[in-house]
């Protein structure tokens, strides 16, 4: 399958997305490593995005000709000691996977993001140890890796280590304010 990558976009979700949600939900593979059970039906997922995608605070339906195919969040914490950072997480389509479209949609939901977020200085992701793909996406987007958080989650009945990864976005900002760095 041949991919234009220049296709990629990110967007908010519609409930016009139902149908092209419940194709990825809906897949126990797409949703294994997620903490949402696979959807069963259009009303699920109907609900799913009225109740969780539309009102977060900065969750993207990646799209391909405007045809959701997954999804980008970043959840911004909250409080004066943790309002500097936030969560990242995705999930694409599993017929989409191995493509590079995870790996666009993390890079534009991460740039877009500290637009909209500028008091952020810190995203964090959690990965499966076991997930090798998505330990990929997160570091050609950019996340640097910290660590290893033993028995961290508990996952689809099962308790999960994860990596963590964070983006700290010093170079970002200093392109933002148009900061040259001279070496000597």
């Amino acid at each position: 399958m041949e991919i234009d990558m220049s296709k990629i976009t990110l967007r908010p979700f519609k409930l016009e997305d139902a149908d092209d949600f419940l194709l990825f939900a809906g897949d126990d593979q797409f949703t294994e490593n997620l903490r949402w059970k696979t959807l069963a039906s259009k009303q699920e997922a109907l609900d799913h995005i009225k109740d969780v995608c539309i009102p977060h605070p900065w969750r993207r339906s990646i799209c391909i000709d405007d045809r959701s195919i997954g999804f980008v969040s970043i959840f911004p914490f909250s409080g004066d000691e943790d309002k500097h950072k936030a969560n990242f997480g995705y999930g694409v389509a599993v017929k989409y996977w191995g493509h590079g479209i995870a790996t666009k949609a993390a890079k534009l939901a991460v740039s877009r993001f500290f637009l909209d977020f500028p008091e952020v200085v810190r995203l964090e992701a959690y990965v499966d140890v076991e997930n090798l793909g998505s330990q990929k996406v997160v570091e050609k987007a950019g996340f640097q890796k910290e660590g290893l958080l033993r028995k961290y989650a508990f996952i689809k009945g099962k308790s999960r280590d994860l990596v963590l990864y964070s983006f700290c976005p010093l170079i970002f900002l200093l392109l933002q304010a148009k900061v040259v760095i001279v070496k000597p």
